[in-house]
């Protein structure tokens, strides 16, 4: 699809041609490490588990501060009407920059196996099947975060307004399972399985459930699909 590849690439050029993606990259790594050096020098837990239980609350943040411009920026800069005169389809065109950001949220997790190798290097015991399931979780939890950080961003054309949509969104998926106890018994099962933190704990584990990536997909279809319609609509107005 050569038409996602250039707004792929034309996004993630954007990213890198400012600030923006260093200092993503630089605040994410550093806050991980924190976190992961404080269990590792401090109470000598020399495991993978204080970065897979940091990561996703700082990816409640971190990752609709990546989405907030994808289309919002072009609505505020008035780019989108051009965009729309292109032979570009809007279910492209939403793919490619969600891809994108999703992109930069894996060059980030990437950054954090400097702890993996670091664990390795000291001699510990390593589950290497959990530790790979654990990083794949954390990479479907951002796909799913970012994919609702491209929707929040198709609502509004003000960043900051896309950025609170986001957090909002994501903490909401990110407390369901954690609120169960306000929660019917009838409806509990299902209140827990829509949270994203329960299938990442499964998969942080070292199982592979197709339950978990069919929720992840489903998700991520989910919010692609809301924004590309909105698109659409906005775009017929």
């Amino acid at each position: 699809m050569p038409n996602v590849r250039s707004i792929y690439i034309k996004e993630l050029r954007s990213y890198f041609n400012s600030p923006m993606a260093y200092i993503f990259l630089v605040v994410f790594a550093v806050v991980n490490g924190y976190f992961f050096t404080n269990t590792f020098f401090l109470i000598n837990q020399s495991d993978m588990r204080a970065l897979f239980n940091i990561t996703p609350l700082v990816y409640l943040f971190f990752i609709p501060a990546v989405s907030m411009s994808l289309v919002a920026r072009e609505k505020n800069l008035g780019t989108i009407e051009l965009i729309n005169t292109l032979p570009i389809k809007t279910h492209e065109f939403v793919l490619g920059k969600y891809l994108a950001s999703v992109t930069l949220i894996v060059a980030g997790l990437g950054i954090t196996l400097v702890h993996l190798f670091t664990l390795m290097k000291v001699g510990t015991n390593i589950d290497y099947g959990a530790a790979i399931c654990g990083y794949f979780g954390l990479a479907l939890v951002g796909a799913v975060y970012a994919s609702a950080g491209t929707f929040a961003s198709s609502v509004t054309d003000n960043q900051v307004v896309a950025f609170i949509i986001a957090v909002f969104i994501v903490i909401v998926f990110w407390l369901l399972d954690k609120m169960l106890i306000f929660v019917p018994v009838g409806l509990a099962g299902f209140v827990q399985f829509m949270s994203v933190d329960y299938h990442f704990t499964n998969l942080s584990r070292g199982v592979i459930d197709s339950r978990n990536l069919i929720y992840f997909a489903s998700v991520i279809g989910f919010f692609l699909f809301l924004t590309t319609k909105n698109m659409e609509v906005k775009k017929w107005k």
